[in-house]
């Protein structure tokens, strides 16, 4: 058994720790707050410049209105940008997102290539040889649209110039402040799925949206600037979802971390007070052995 010094000592230790992970427990459920509020802020945003973009978008069957839609006979390379995060302590959320990355495109007939985002997600890439076309860490902890927006231009350039035949994201989807899901979307070429009613709508009139959308300028002017746009929104949305995924997973992990410190320190101090009341009693069977061979001798 320990010494109760050594006891003393491991307790001292173990509560310092609990102080630690109850400080980060506490930073990560303001910021986790802060960034789901971030995240319902943009949904609507990204759900009407969907809806938009579907209308926008349409065209006759045999034609095509923009490259970033096309669909191409041979993909080529695949670009995958995952999204993790730079810091850990935060429970399983990176490995989860990074092994259902790998995992997802193991048996990829095509080769593959990532845009890191979090220097976790980087250096597993790296450490496994993996074809890193650019990486993006230290990000702002409360990105802002523009703090983005260079990576969604690194995809279409590598689309545009046919060195990729496609781009996916890979990211953490947000649903509760205990459950986060791993999630992939493919983000260029852009699909664009309609509903049998807005099939119906279309070919009605032919070559043109509903009547309900009125646009100025012409639909090819307005389809350039939307189409880029809204592949970086929907990078934006994804960074703010893992974000709000990894503050959640943070928070979870520390609480549990504190719990069990607690927990262990509450075993410790009851060892400790075991091994103190063992160093008394055999202090005091010393005394009492030393007072009886005392009386034996006179």
């Amino acid at each position: 058994m320990a010494s109760a010094r050594e006891v003393r000592l491991r307790i001292r230790s173990v509560k310092n720790i609990a102080q630690v992970t109850r400080a980060l427990q506490t930073i990560s459920a303001s910021r986790v707050r802060k960034a789901q509020e971030a995240v319902l802020r943009t949904r609507p945003y990204a759900s009407k410049a969907w809806q938009i973009l579907q209308h926008l978008s349409y065209v006759p069957e045999g034609e095509n209105l923009h490259p970033l839609l096309a669909a191409r006979p041979t993909v080529g390379r695949v670009l995958v940008v995952l999204i993790s995060s730079d810091r850990g302590l935060a429970g399983a959320y990176n490995s989860n997102v990074i092994r259902f990355s790998l995992e997802k495109f193991r048996n990829s007939t095509q080769p593959v290539s990532y845009v890191a985002v979090g220097s976790k997600g980087r250096d597993v890439l790296h450490r496994l040889g993996k074809d890193i076309r650019a990486e993006f860490t230290r990000l702002p902890a409360e990105p802002e649209f523009m703090d983005i927006s260079s990576i969604g231009l690194i995809a279409i350039d590598e689309f545009r110039s046919r060195a990729v035949g496609q781009v996916h994201l890979v990211y953490t989807d947000f649903i509760n402040l205990l459950r986060q899901q791993p999630t992939s979307k493919q983000l260029l070429p852009l699909e664009i799925g309609l509903t049998e009613a807005r099939v119906q709508a279309f070919e009605d009139r032919p070559g043109s949206p509903p009547a309900s959308y009125i646009y100025e300028p012409a639909q090819e002017a307005l389809i350039e600037h939307i189409l880029v746009r809204f592949t970086q929104l929907q990078l934006y949305q994804a960074v703010l979802e893992s974000l709000a995924s990894e503050h959640a997973a943070r928070m979870v992990a520390m609480q549990n971390a504190t719990e069990n410190a607690l927990d262990l320190s509450a075993g410790l101090t009851l060892e400790y007070n075991k091994a103190r009341q063992l160093a008394i009693t055999n202090d005091m069977l010393d005394i009492a052995g030393g007072a009886e061979a005392l009386t034996k001798a006179t």
